[in-house]
């Protein structure tokens, strides 16, 4: 630590949002201390090696890139790239007593052929087209707005000009549209995925948190695609930090905030660490950690927390498994996401099983094969042997049902998600998997309690807590990341329009912090 312990800003948690705050703050001229409890930054948003002894650099938490705006990347100056990925999805079925399925992706004749050989007719490709016209025009038109002052709920509403689209999405249940716009079980569930990912709900659940969570999923980049991070999510941190660190911020590992006393004008943090503790003041503390954890340092009533409810798995492969569905390359079909036992009544019954206490019968999940896009992420031996990355992400499998014995209900839950994948390939997973040094298979397995524990994570909850909508409502302030104190910001997921890999939180919290320093200099 630097001798003199007085700056402009503190930020507790050197995640990629507190990183994106830091690089903006100092490159303005701000004085930075960025305090990080773990030993490097990133946190959620990082790539490790945790296979021992073999050389794949996973993305282990957060994979894909959507949110992120390029105004982030390009005013920062970041060295980051994505790579856009050639198959959307693939989804495997059984119709008819033969294995097929809908891959979407690889050029429109293709996708249209997709849909007839499934549904038997164009129908359906044809509503897909128009779904996803309308959602891309609102993505268009929202997108925009994260980085920019909240909009009143009417000014977002006039901003998408279209009655229809605000209707399906923010204002009935999205099982609505979903049901209105296709009639094949298994487009549907393709479809609500969207809508679940991270978020416990039915598609019909009044509170429509399921709405909040397909419309960040469809806006991202004003076109909806997700895109797979070259060098692994850890690339983009590692270019966050260096960024900050080059216009002139101090990033402090291995240092936990513990503290948070203020006046609203002035700050102090306090801070520990292995061989010492300290304090240090701050005209602003933005906090990039959950809304629990800032009730925590400020000694406020924390709210109460939304749980959890994804089953996340990372796997190396000696080679990609054949599939039942010939029809199909499995370099394309797990190029894109992989759909598992989410069709539509699938997924309705999934959420009905856990909801009443019990692991779903046939849990719902998707994959991904980050390495077919970016095989930087793999050693060379690695690539030439033709090894291949899979990352799972399963839903509906909220953290209550994790209590009382994590490590069992975990191993239970793998081996039945696994089989669920199984149940469309030619040959067994478990075959395929790699060994690492000492012989074990390449696989590991995280639960919300997992992610609570590593990642404090409230209830395991990726977002932090439910997602909010994309405009001001009662308390939320200009920007969203506001708190009861006026000079401590919230900079994390829980922040409004915060949760997914997107620098937006920290963005807005910078500019609060700007905008604040501006009015009060003004004469």
């Amino acid at each position: 630590m630097p001798a003199h312990e007085e700056y402009d800003a503190v930020i507790v948690g050197g995640g990629h949002n507190g990183l994106v705050a830091a690089a903006y703050l100092a490159r303005a001229g701000r004085s930075v201390l960025v305090l990080e409890r773990l030993e490097r930054t990133g946190g959620a948003a990082v790539s490790t090696r945790p296979f021992a002894g073999v050389d794949a650099r996973l993305s282990r938490y957060s994979y894909l890139v959507s949110l992120l705006p390029r105004k982030i990347v390009r005013d920062l100056e970041l060295d980051f790239r994505v790579r856009a990925r050639t198959v959307s999805s693939y989804t495997p079925v059984e119709r008819d007593g033969r294995p097929t399925g809908l891959l979407v992706g690889g050029g429109e004749r293709r996708t249209r052929e997709a849909f007839a050989r499934l549904t038997g007719s164009e129908r359906e490709y044809e509503s897909w087209q128009r779904f996803y016209a309308m959602t891309g025009r609102v993505a268009e038109r929202v997108f925009p707005t994260l980085t920019e002052p909240l909009p009143t709920r009417d000014d977002l509403r006039h901003r998408i000009d279209d009655e229809e689209a605000w209707r399906a999405l923010f204002e009935e249940p999205i099982g609505a549209a979903v049901e209105a716009n296709f009639a094949d079980d298994l487009v549907r569930g393709v479809v609500l995925t969207d809508a679940l990912i991270g978020t416990f709900a039915d598609a019909h659940d009044a509170s429509l948190r399921q709405n909040r969570c397909f419309l960040y999923h469809v806006i991202g980049g004003g076109t909806g695609d997700w895109d797979v991070p070259v060098g692994g999510m850890g690339a983009l941190t590692d270019a966050l930090a260096a960024a900050a660190r080059a216009a002139g911020a101090v990033i402090a590992t291995g240092r936990e905030a513990v503290r948070i006393e203020t006046d609203g004008r002035a700050a102090e943090v306090s801070y520990r660490s292995e061989d010492a503790e300290g304090t240090v003041s701050a005209r602003h503390v933005l906090v990039n950690a959950s809304p629990q954890e800032l009730a925590r340092l400020t000694g406020d009533t924390p709210p109460a927390p939304a749980e959890g409810a994804q089953l996340k798995v990372n796997m190396l492969l000696t080679r990609l498994p054949a599939l039942r569905d010939t029809g199909v390359d499995p370099r394309e079909a797990f190029s894109g996401t992989f759909h598992i036992a989410e069709g539509y009544g699938q997924l309705a019954a999934a959420h009905a099983q856990a909801a009443a206490g019990a692991l779903p019968s046939a849990p719902p999940s998707e994959i991904y094969c980050h390495s077919l896009t970016d095989p930087t992420i793999l050693g060379p031996d690695l690539v030439e042997r033709g090894y291949q990355t899979l990352t799972l992400f399963g839903l509906h499998t909220p953290a209550r049902l994790f209590e009382g014995d994590n490590g069992g209900v975990r191993d239970e839950l793998l081996k039945s998600t696994l089989a669920q994948l199984d149940a469309h390939l030619a040959e067994p997973l478990e075959d395929c998997l790699a060994l690492d040094a000492d012989g074990r298979p390449c696989i590991e397995a995280k639960t919300p309690l997992d992610l609570e524990r590593d990642l404090r994570l409230p209830g395991g909850n990726i977002f932090h807590r439910e997602l909010a909508w994309p405009y001001a409502q009662e308390g939320t302030g200009r920007w969203g990341v506001e708190t009861p104190h006026a000079n401590v910001l919230l900079c994390g997921a829980g922040a409004v329009r915060g949760g997914g890999v997107s620098g937006v939180p920290g963005h807005n919290a910078a500019m609060a912090v700007l905008e604040t320093a501006e009015s009060t200099s003004a004469p």
